[in-house]
C-alpha cells in the first residue's frame, strides 16, 4: 500500500481531571490522512478511534505489524483517521502516575527494578481515583471539536473498543449532532451501572465514591495480558492467536509508556520488562436507563456492535453486550457475534474480518448486507440470525 500522511497532534485542553484541574494540558492525537486529493470538504470523512480501560490507543489500533494496524487499513480506504489517548493513558498526560507509590499497594511487589523516582514500598501520595466520566467526556469533546475545525467536517464517526463505550455512548447522547455513526468493538456495558455523578466539586481531589480504590493507577504486567487472553482462547480455533503476538502487543504498550517501560522485573540482558500503568477511573451514566435516552442511539446515530463468541470479558458477571443491544431504543442498530474471536479480536486471526466489517459499516451503513438486527458470523463468513435473549 502507498504511504499515508501521519501527523501527531498535541491538542490543548483545560483539564477537568481532579489531579490537575484547570491546568492546560496537551492530549495526544495521531492522525492518518487517507482522504483522497481534491475531495470536497463536505465529502471528507473523519473517524475517531478510542481505547479501552487498560491498553493505550496506538497499541490497539496502530500496532506496527503488517495488517494489524486497523487505523492504517481505514486510512487506506479513504478516511481521515484519528486516535486519541485520554489523560492517564498512552502519550497523553498522566498526572500523579509517575511514582510507583501511587500504584495499587497490593501490586507494589511488581515494581522491583531500581530505576524508580521513589521506592515502590509505601502508601499512595495521591490516595484518590484519577479521572471520571465527566473528564473523559470533556476530553473527547475537545478532540472532536478540534477535528471538526481542522478539516471543516460537521460530524465524526466514532469507533471504540471495550471500556471506550463508557465515553462514546454517553458522549453521543449528549452531542448527537457531532456524531455520524458509532461502532463498538467488545463494548463494556453494565445494565445496572451507576446513573449519575456523586455530588462532588471537581476542583478538589476527593475520592468518589467511598468504595472506589484509593489510588490513581493499577500496575499491569505482561503475564496478566497473556493469562487473560489464554482464558478466552479455544483449541478449536488454531488461527486465533499468532505465535509471539503477546510479545508484540506488550512492546506496543510499552512504546506508549515512557515511564512504565523502565519499571518491572529486571531482564537477563539488561533493562526492565516494564509495567503497564493503568489509570483508575470512576464511570457513571452508562446503563440500561441512560442508553435509550432521547432515542439518540439507533435513531439519528446508527450503532454497530461487534464482539467475539469467546469473549468472556464483556459477556459475564455484571456486563452484557446483548443488554446493550436491547437498551438501544432506535431501530438503526446492528450486532454481530463473530466466531473464533475473543475480547482481543483486533490482534487475532479475525482482525481482518473486523477491519472489513468496519469499512463496510463506514461506507454503506451495512455489514455483510445487513443494516439492522442481530447476527452470527461463522468461520466461513456465513451470516445467520442470532436471537437476543
Amino acid at each position: 500500500m502507498a504511504p499515508i500522511k501521519q501527523t501527531d497532534h498535541a491538542v490543548e485542553h483545560k483539564s477537568t481531571v481532579p489531579a490537575n484541574y484547570n491546568s492546560l494540558v496537551k492530549l495526544f492525537v495521531r492522525e492518518y490522512d487517507g482522504t483522497p486529493e481534491h475531495t470536497p470538504p463536505e465529502e471528507r470523512r473523519a473517524v475517531l478511534m478510542l481505547h479501552g480501560r487498560t491498553v493505550p490507543v496506538l497499541a490497539v489500533y496502530d500496532i506496527g505489524l503488517g495488517d494489524y494496524s486497523w487505523s492504517r487499513v481505514l486510512a487506506h480506504a479513504g478516511y481521515d483517521v484519528f486516535m486519541m489517548d485520554l489523560q492517564g493513558m498512552g502519550l497523553s498526560p498522566r498526572p500523579e502516575m509517575d511514582t510507583a507509590y501511587n500504584g495499587n499497594p497490593a501490586q507494589h511487589d511488581r515494581v522491583t527494578y531500581p530505576n524508580l523516582p521513589l521506592p515502590s514500598d509505601g502508601p499512595p501520595t495521591y490516595p484518590h481515583q484519577l479521572g471520571n466520566s465527566q473528564s473523559d467526556w470533556d476530553e473527547l469533546h475537545t478532540v472532536v471539536e478540534y477535528i471538526k475545525d481542522l478539516h471543516g467536517v460537521k460530524q465524526v464517526d466514532l469507533i471504540g473498543n471495550s471500556a471506550a463505550a463508557y465515553a462514546l455512548g454517553p458522549y453521543t447522547i449528549q452531542h448527537k449532532d457531532n456524531v455520524r455513526s458509532l461502532m463498538f468493538q467488545a463494548p463494556v456495558f453494565p445494565p445496572n451501572g451507576t446513573d449519575s455523578a456523586p455530588g462532588t466539586e471537581f476542583g478538589a481531589p476527593v475520592q468518589l465514591p467511598t468504595n472506589t480504590p484509593p489510588y490513581p493507577m493499577a500496575l499491569g504486567i505482561k503475564k496478566g495480558v497473556d493469562d487473560a487472553w489464554k482464558a478466552e482462547t479455544s483449541p478449536d480455533c488454531p488461527s486465533q492467536k499468532a505465535p509471539g503476538i503477546v510479545d508484540t502487543v506488550w512492546e506496543a504498550i510499552m512504546a506508549s509508556d515512557p515511564v512504565g517501560r523502565t519499571w518491572g522485573k529486571p531482564l537477563p540482558g539488561g533493562g526492565a520488562e516494564g509495567i503497564n500503568r493503568q489509570r483508575q477511573t470512576f464511570w457513571w451514566g452508562w446503563n440500561k436507563k441512560t442508553a435509550p435516552l432521547h432515542g439518540t442511539l439507533g435513531g439519528p446515530v446508527p450503532v454497530f456492535i461487534v464482539y467475539g463468541d469467546l469473549d468472556k470479558t464483556v459477556t459475564t458477571g455484571p456486563l452484557s453486550v446483548t443488554e446493550l443491544y436491547k437498551a438501544i431504543a432506535g431501530e438503526n442498530k446492528l450486532m454481530f457475534k463473530v466466531s473464533c474471536a475473543s475480547h482481543q479480536m483486533a490482534w487475532e486471526g479475525r482482525r481482518t474480518t473486523l477491519q472489513t466489517m468496519s469499512k463496510q459499516w463506514l461506507k454503506h451503513g451495512k455489514v455483510f448486507g445487513k443494516d439492522k438486527g442481530s447476527f452470527h458470523l461463522d468461520d466461513n463468513d456465513d451470516v445467520t440470525p442470532q436471537p437476543v435473549p
